[in-house]
């Protein structure tokens, strides 16, 4: 089966691609397929939370925000190294939904692997919510990993 791990470079991302792999059999897995979207027309930058590069000034190079996308697909790719199957980085630009549902398809993906960042109700409504897309259009499983709700107290 291959997979698909997409990552928006957020600490959530990363949580979704661990939880994955702590309850998954990699010998079912033949290829893992990590995806980061670039989005050309974004006001923000491509958020990258997970390097540990320094980034004191950006360069004209990385303000194209495919160097972060890069960057935080290694980190997650690497979550994968030695553990069985093949593992490949993928940088795609435009919506992130309609881009990792059509590399789903292109690769038969037989689970989709996809953080759900906690925006609140305002951000789902006018913007809509990647993991909601995803999760209503993939033609196959998607496992969505929330972040853990903070107890009170």
């Amino acid at each position: 089966m291959h997979v698909v791990v997409t990552t928006d470079g957020s600490r959530q991302s990363l949580a979704a691609a661990k939880a994955f792999k702590s309850f998954t059999d990699p010998t079912k897995i033949t290829e893992i397929s990590v995806v980061a979207v670039i989005r050309p027309l974004a006001a923000v930058s491509f958020a990258d939370d997970l390097s540990e590069a320094d980034q004191p000034t950006a360069t004209l190079e990385e303000l194209s925000f495919r160097v972060p996308a890069e960057r935080a697909a290694a980190v997650i790719a690497g979550i994968f190294d030695g553990w069985g199957p093949a593992v490949r980085t993928r940088i795609r630009s435009g919506s992130p939904a309609n881009e990792i549902l059509k590399l789903a398809k292109e690769v038969d993906a037989g689970l989709v692997v996809v953080a759900s960042g906690n925006r609140g109700i305002s951000d789902t409504v006018l913007m809509g919510s990647t993991a909601q897309r995803v999760q209503s259009y993939a033609q196959c499983p998607v496992l969505v990993v929330r972040e853990p709700k903070h107890r009170r107290g």
